[in-house]
């Protein structure tokens, strides 16, 4: 050993350092990747927990909440970026690793963090979660990212507009390609419409709440809350901004909940649709989670109507219950099949059928769905709806009305649905649907509805109803 070499002092070797932040944005991206999770299902008890040991205060939940969500929604950039950073196939990449790379990224492109924070937190984070080896490749690779800005990135990796116009999308709005096709032929229209949809569809959406009719009164519900009136719902207000539903006293109660005022709109106008003859018997076919039937049961409760909502899966039938808890009216929750149900024929004046489908109409609060859905889902899908909508048309009376609801704009989990049940069934009749959506505008042709992010600020809802006629 040389003399030069005796003498230099001995680096102790440090240990790495754990962000509680960051440590949980990755806790929640591996539980999405290994486990199929929901982040919004993960992101709550995660954080909750955080709380509770002192870890947490709010802006470090904000930035959690951030970085995980961020990163999900731009996943398909990032990758395309990472890919070409790396000397291989990003399948070869270890998923680990490629979580902490997604997360640096956000960082760096999609953030204020500065540049030097950002690289130094997620190489610390791969050291914790990876160990020293890997995190010299994450290190490495950072440093390659943080060369160039988003937009100077985005125009090297995504093909030209001209040369491949869905590609091109895919790549700058983070979007599977097949999505950006079928949002493309749902919405019709040129290149400003879907880039402000897919732009839509990467936005933080607005916690909106509903004050249920009867149980309490928006005025009553905004003394509790930093809020905004809704847009279009005469029940919805906009929460600000970092602003904790749960924490609101009517929210604890079930006397109000967090709904989206798409799903809000498709409750009313189907309670508000013009009816032949009695109505006092409701159905919800299709209740779970539950926060359709509570505001159709509290609209119910008004005229004196009963509620029947039923829902197959028996744990989601208890989440029915929950929301239903103290409605005012008559109602009863069931677990039943919807496409063999054990209602008699033609015993309800309204029915509501929010059928299962793809939820490509909800990909701002679910950004992990967008990855995770095939085109062939599509098929799994389609016999299920076609037959619960068969179903909905024989549970209502002549003269009752159907609402036919689902949280996609996808053609084929929509009017082709309708179109094909109608054709099948007969007897039965479109209404439009546009008069009992007061004051939204771009409701397009009729007689079905279609709502938009970019345009209504809600989920892309999709609504016919439906008269039975023979």
């Amino acid at each position: 050993m040389s003399e030069q070499a005796r003498r230099r002092p001995h680096k102790p070797h440090r240990r790495p350092q754990k962000d509680p932040v960051r440590m949980l944005a990755f806790e929640a991206l591996r539980a999405v990747d290994e486990r199929d999770a929901y982040a919004n299902l993960v992101l709550p008890p995660l954080l909750r927990k955080a709380r509770e040991k002192g870890d947490f205060d709010g802006r470090d939940a904000a930035l959690a909440t951030e970085l995980v969500y961020g990163t999900l929604r731009r996943q398909g950039t990032y990758d395309a970026i990472i890919a070409a950073c790396v000397d291989r196939p990003l399948r070869e990449v270890d998923p680990p690793v490629l979580d902490v790379l997604s997360l640096g990224a956000h960082q760096l492109l999609g953030t204020r963090i500065p540049t030097h924070a950002a690289v130094s937190a997620s190489v610390e984070l791969a050291r914790v979660v990876l160990g020293d080896g890997r995190a010299k490749f994450v290190n490495a690779v950072l440093r390659k990212i943080a060369q160039q800005d988003l937009d100077a990135w985005v125009e090297q990796v995504a093909p030209p507009y001209d040369e491949d116009a869905e590609d091109h999308l895919a790549v700058v709005h983070s979007h599977p390609r097949w999505v950006v096709s079928a949002l493309w032929d749902s919405l019709g229209g040129g290149r400003a419409g879907i880039e402000r949809l897919l732009e839509a569809d990467n936005e933080r959406p607005e916690v909106t709440l509903v004050a249920r009719p009867g149980r309490v009164t928006v005025e009553e519900l905004a003394a509790t809350a930093e809020t905004e009136p809704g847009r279009w719902s005469p029940y919805a207000l906009r929460m600000a901004e970092g602003g904790e539903p749960g924490a609101i006293e009517a929210v604890k109660e079930g006397r109000a909940g967090v709904q989206d005022e798409g799903s809000q709109l498709v409750a009313i106008a189907l309670a508000n649709a013009p009816l032949e003859g009695g109505d006092t018997r409701w159905l919800d076919g299709c209740a779970g989670p539950g926060g359709k039937a509570a505001l159709l049961g509290a609209l119910a409760a008004e005229r004196g109507a009963f509620l029947l909502a039923s829902e197959k899966q028996p744990h989601r039938a208890r989440l029915v219950e929950r929301a239903l808890a103290g409605n005012p009216g008559p109602y009863r929750v069931i677990a039943a099949d919807g496409t063999r149900p054990p209602w008699r024929p033609g015993s309800f004046d309204r029915v509501l059928m929010d059928v299962p489908c793809s939820g490509l109409g909800a990909l701002r609060r679910r950004p992990e769905a967008r990855w995770r859905r095939r085109p062939e889902d599509l098929d799994a899908f389609a016999p299920l709806q076609r037959a619960l909508l068969t179903e909905a048309l024989g549970a209502v009376r002549v003269g009752g009305v159907v609402g036919y609801a689902t949280c996609s704009p996808h053609l084929a989990e929509t009017r082709v649905v309708v179109d094909d049940v109608l054709k099948k069934v007969g007897g039965a009749e479109l209404i439009d649907a546009r008069p009992l959506l007061p004051g939204v505008p771009d409701l397009g042709d009729g007689p079905d509805v279609q709502l938009w992010p970019h345009l209504h600020g809600t989920d892309a809802m999709y609504l016919a109803l439906l008269r039975r006629t023979a």
